[in-house]
């Protein structure tokens, strides 16, 4: 006896023109344009080689940064620490790349600047690094922020006598070359940031990296220090010589003026971990006031109201929704 044609057979031959079937399972087409036409990426290398000091705010997940977006920044710094935050894990690699990935993802899909991903090193040797690369063009991520550490990192950050095993100069270069030939979308940033400073090594070794890494074809170099001050980044500066954007981070040498970057020269300032911090602060106080008052009502009146958290999640454009594609009641 003949068998019974499968289900897959009989769509197979089915008469029913294939593009009825396209047109139901096709999702919806994501656009990483702005309406000037430049993709993400490009406007994040556009922030790079300003002429003017540009500046990005840090976000860990979907809601911060679309409050990043809303405040006027042009772009967001995804966070390593502050993302591994939290997830309630150290920032030492404790998080898979893919956990960091899909995170990403929701920051990606809810706004529309471009963002810089903390990227540590790579999650690997070049191959991981340029497999990175790969999935973050396909979030529309603008960049990644690659650190010349060995992995499993360590925060920079960290204070005591905590080591900071860099990686070999050549094995970095490699990784960079690597990301920057696989690469899909041309004006997609990788940004080398130097541990030099950070590991204790003299200016020198840190002018001696950024230089070829610079020659390796990373679009900037993003110069670390963890001094209280800004000397070591006047002195890096000062043999530097604006041969390539620089990138700073000046969480620890906060009390530096801003004005005092532009006469350096920097084209790209890093606000790393403020938000992540500050949500810290506001919860504690929330819970402690909650916990021992067993009640709202000193609560209430200083929090967010929930129909501003409706307006954040976009609860107008599904009320639209529904009444253009729900039938009629």
């Amino acid at each position: 006896p003949k068998a019974h044609p499968t289900m897959l057979s009989r769509l197979l031959t089915s008469r029913t023109p294939a593009a009825a079937f396209s047109a139901v399972a096709a999702p919806p087409a994501r656009s990483f344009s702005s309406p000037s036409g430049k993709s993400k990426a490009q406007r994040l290398n556009d922030m790079l080689t300003s002429p003017e000091l540009e500046f990005i705010m840090e976000a860990h997940n979907g809601l911060s940064a679309k409050i990043v977006e809303e405040t006027g920044f042009k772009g967001i710094w995804g966070s390593g620490l502050s993302i591994s935050a939290a997830m309630g894990v150290r920032d030492n690699n404790e998080a898979s790349w893919t956990q960091v990935l899909e995170v990403l993802e929701f920051m990606s899909d809810a706004t529309s600047v471009p963002i810089l991903l903390d990227g540590d090193t790579g999650y690997g040797n070049f191959n991981n690094a340029r497999r990175l690369v790969h999935k973050l063009e396909q979030r529309g991520v603008a960049g990644v922020c690659l650190e010349d550490k060995l992995f499993p990192k360590t925060n920079s950050l960290l204070e005591g006598d905590v080591a900071q095993p860099l990686a070999d100069v050549d094995e970095f270069c490699g990784k960079i070359r690597a990301c920057k030939e696989s690469q899909s979308d041309p004006h997609f940033n990788v940004v080398a940031r130097v541990e030099a400073l950070i590991a204790g090594w003299p200016v020198e070794e840190a002018v001696r990296r950024a230089e070829a890494y610079r020659q390796a074809g990373a679009d900037a170099i993003l110069m670390h220090s963890k001094k209280k001050d800004c000397s070591e980044i006047d002195a890096f500066f000062k043999e530097w010589n604006n041969r390539h954007p620089v990138v700073l981070v000046p969480t620890n040498y906060y009390t530096t003026d801003t004005d005092h970057f532009r006469s350096l020269g920097a084209s790209l300032i890093i606000w790393a971990n403020h938000n992540m911090r500050s949500a810290i602060t506001a919860m504690r106080e929330t819970s402690k006031t909650i916990f021992e008052d067993q009640h709202l009502k000193r609560v209430e009146g200083n929090i967010t109201p929930v129909k501003e958290v409706f307006r954040i999640q976009g609860m107008d454009e599904m009320k639209e929704a529904e009444g253009k594609y729900l039938p009629k009641k």
